[in-house]
């Protein structure tokens, strides 16, 4: 992988998607390029029924680009195809200064595991994850060797993003 990759990782229910949202915002707002990559783990769809893109997509189209002056998006139906793998998405982003993934548990990039109280009964990623350099909780977190942040000090989560992968200040 050669851009600039950082995950949030964690349980269902643990915070990723909010913690995902919030830096975006916060990095974004220091002046970054950031992309986000998003694991699912279900079947999803992202076009409405009825509307253009869909009935091409679903008369077989392997891909169909939906453009705009606002924004562009290129929909690809794997039809049978193997997942592709998280180096495969990267490949296709255009750069930027930085790629947030969400997911990708057993990948081999760094990590800050998202905790939340609710979840808190299911074992820690971190413990069979050495990618999983810090963690970002609601509640205390005891004993452990990395990192601990609170889950809404998305600045120092941010700035310690930043220091970690050496980004360039902007």
């Amino acid at each position: 992988m050669t851009q600039r990759v950082f995950g949030i990782t964690g349980w269902k229910n643990s915070g990723k998607t909010t913690l995902t949202e919030r830096l975006v915002t916060e990095l974004t707002g220091r002046g970054y390029t950031v992309s986000t990559i998003k694991h699912a783990h279900h079947d999803f769809d992202i076009d409405v029924p009825g509307t253009d893109s869909f009935r091409h997509r679903a008369a077989g189209a392997s891909e169909v680009a939906i453009v705009s002056s606002h924004r562009w998006a290129l929909m690809h139906e794997a039809r049978g195809d193997a997942e592709p793998t998280l180096p495969e998405i990267l490949a296709r982003l255009s750069p930027c200064d930085l790629v947030l993934v969400e997911g990708y548990k057993r990948e081999d990039h760094l990590k800050i595991e998202a905790r939340r109280k609710n979840t808190a009964t299911r074992a820690p990623l971190s413990e069979n994850d050495p990618k999983i350099v810090a963690l970002a909780a609601d509640h205390p977190v005891d004993g452990s060797t990395l990192p601990v942040f609170d889950l809404d000090d998305i600045p120092t989560i941010a700035d310690f993003i930043v220091e970690t992968l050496s980004l360039a200040r902007v």
